[in-house]
């Protein structure tokens, strides 16, 4: 199964119990690095990874605001252009939510990516 599937279904489960922390496992880089973005866009808190001598963990602080995320699967590719059509898809509204994209800058969100005018493949999408 795919390791940022099984992230984001991990936290939108505890998110939906209203639990306090999760722990995300296996931990990759791709999934650490969308959660820093989900992080710095304050839908979660503090962040800590666990090695465990095996695949490491993450330990996830919720906070209560996640309405819905969920990865995109098939990985979509986008231009700049198009990005709107997908804003238009994923989030329930125009300035609610974010769609997280990998880009050959790195992981970004959808305004980011257009500020800098860079396309990419459509990961995952939160609000």
């Amino acid at each position: 199964m795919d390791p940022l599937v099984n992230a984001l279904n991990t936290i939108k489960a505890h998110e939906h119990r209203r639990k306090n922390e999760c722990i995300i496992t296996p931990a990759s880089g791709l999934v650490g690095r969308v959660l820093r973005l989900i992080q710095s866009k304050g839908y979660v808190g503090e962040i800590e990874f666990i090695d465990d001598g095996r695949q490491g963990k993450f330990r996830v602080q919720l906070f209560g605001r996640i309405n819905e995320c969920q990865a995109v699967s098939p990985r979509f590719k986008t231009r700049v252009a198009e990005m709107e059509k997908w804003e238009k898809r994923f989030l329930p509204s125009r300035n609610l939510g974010t769609v997280i994209l990998s880009t050959p800058k790195g992981v970004m969100d959808h305004n980011q990516a257009k500020d800098e005018n860079v396309g990419g493949v459509i990961l995952a999408y939160i609000y």
